[in-house]
């Protein structure tokens, strides 16, 4: 990465020697006639994140970030101009049955031994960063009367049970008025089955239904699952209520209270940092994601995947047009054919909806600096690092393996990160430029800007200021290493992240690509 850095004059950042634009740094942009250090002058006032042609480039010709191609161009631009979205052709999607297959595995990095931190061990071997107790859902039609008596639990039960973090109510929108024997309905309903066995809540996950309702309460709860304590009354239907509303709430407390007595005698202890399960994000991305934010988050991943643990990367639309730096990486040829599997699905479920991934990029993105879904996607995959892929989980399948995994899901945050809970993250991390209060319940989420001026706008919602890399004030070294000892001691609960401190929660959102009735 070459840096323009100087604190009085513009400043540009180049990420390939091959790039033919580069992006500005400047806080307020560049003006007209501005001149970088190193002779390139703007013809026109560029913001900042955006663009900037360092060479003429012809009508048809190529325009490179990343190294990669990331655009044709409609008409001539010239040098020192500021690249629009509106002057690119976007590159077809790269074909998925002539990808590289595993044939760039990335060689084992050294262990990196001795790294811990406190956490609750649960009986199916999993461990916890919080603990929370959780009440799942069968249908819509409970959200009502549960939210009103978790309102009752945290005000009245939890002050008695100190070694609980919190209860949280793990509502969605699922149930009933759906095909539930639909081809693709498997989905949903292994998400939510999934959600309960979060290792955050520590086995003892409650279930409210209804009791007319299509999903039923067998299919949220297996009676073999060794990650749920089924010994004990786990369901309680509100059409059993002989009394009314009043009997329901009094009820669920009652039955909350027996799990809150078995949870509040949990204790954290040292555990190895390989039993982090960690999740990772964008959302509300710009030209920076690439840059700042999410190569340190790479450098983490790295990390961690050292130490043992479990890093998940996701978003199909956001890696599908770099996926042959994927399959590339794949740590064999089955888990290549997985990744395009996966892609392969989605095209068609995108297809059948007459969508196409350009419909990714958002209006805020493109204020960023981000001109189509390809500069994104190479931007977003970034975060991977530099392991090998070690395994693939369709949406709503639960991680059974350590090291590097791809988790697809769709890229909409909040459906994003409902999928990554099912499958067990027990910590989170979100990077943003444009800025989100997005926060989870069920886990903490570790916020990372990717600039500098968000950071400081923002300073009681953002929890690391990656844009330092860009202004040069920290390596993409440095801030993969603070990120490294940051997630270790949230994990610990040593430190509380913004959004966990504020419980900035965004609903549970499950993906349901199957028909409602």
């Amino acid at each position: 990465m070459q840096l323009i850095e100087h604190s009085d004059s513009p400043r540009y950042v180049r990420l390939h020697a091959a790039d033919n634009v580069v992006v500005v740094v400047n806080d307020q942009g560049v003006a007209e006639g501005s001149r970088f250090p190193d002779g390139l002058t703007v013809i026109e006032g560029v913001p900042q994140s955006h663009k900037v042609a360092t060479v003429d480039i012809a009508e048809g010709g190529t325009v490179v970030r990343y190294g990669q191609i990331i655009g044709y161009a409609l008409e001539p631009i010239r040098q020192g101009s500021w690249v629009k979205e509106s002057q690119l052709a976007m590159p077809s999607a790269p074909p998925l049955d002539s990808l590289p297959m595993s044939d760039a595995v990335p060689p084992a990095l050294p262990p990196l031994e001795g790294f811990t931190f406190q956490g609750y061990r649960n009986a199916d071997g999993t461990v916890g960063t919080r603990n929370i107790l959780g009440i799942t859902t069968t249908v819509q039609c409970v959200t009502g009367v549960l939210d009103h008596a978790v309102k009752r639990i945290r005000e009245e039960l939890l002050p008695k049970y100190p070694n609980v973090d919190d209860v949280v109510a793990l509502t969605h929108s699922y149930g009933c008025g759906v095909a539930i024997n639909a081809r693709d309905a498997y989905i949903p309903i292994r998400t939510v089955r999934n959600l309960a066995r979060n290792p955050n809540l520590g086995g003892e996950a409650l279930v409210i239904g209804l009791g007319c309702e299509k999903l039923q309460a067998g299919q949220v709860m297996h009676e073999d699952d060794p990650s749920v304590d089924l010994s004990e009354p786990w369901l309680y239907r509100l059409q059993d209520s002989g009394h009314g509303f009043g009997e329901m709430v009094e009820q669920i407390m009652a039955l909350a209270e027996t799990r809150l007595a078995k949870l509040d005698l949990r204790r954290r202890e040292t555990v190895p940092a390989s039993e982090l399960i960690l999740g990772m994000q964008c959302g509300g991305s710009d030209a920076f994601s690439g840059i700042t934010a999410n190569p340190a988050l790479g450098f983490a991943s790295d990390l961690l995947i050292r130490a043992g643990a479990t890093v998940m990367f996701s978003e199909v639309t956001e890696v599908r047009d770099a996926i042959y730096m994927l399959t590339s990486r794949a740590e064999t040829h089955e888990v290549a054919t997985e990744l395009v599997r996966e892609m392969d699905w989605y095209d068609n479920y995108l297809e059948r909806g007459a969508a196409d991934r350009s419909a990714n990029t958002t209006p805020g993105n493109k204020k960023g600096g981000l001109s189509n879904i390809v500069e994104k996607s190479l931007g977003s995959i970034v975060k991977s690092g530099s392991s090998a892929i070690n395994g693939v989980l369709g949406p709503g399948e639960r991680v059974n393996r350590k090291g590097l995994i791809y988790c697809a899901t769709p890229a909409s945050d909040f459906v994003c990160g409902t999928l990554q809970l099912a499958a067990g993250m027990n910590l989170h991390v979100f990077t943003t430029g444009r800025g989100t209060p997005y926060g989870l319940a069920m886990t903490p989420v570790v916020k990372v800007s990717t600039r500098t001026e968000l950071a400081e706008r923002w300073p009681d919602l953002i929890d690391i200021d990656a844009g330092r890399i860009a202004t040069g004030r920290a390596t993409i070294e440095e801030l993969g290493w603070e990120l490294f000892h940051y997630y270790l001691a949230v994990a610990s609960g040593e430190k509380q992240t913004w959004a966990e401190r504020y419980r900035l929660h965004n609903d549970i959102t499950l993906f349901n690509p199957a028909p409602i009735t």
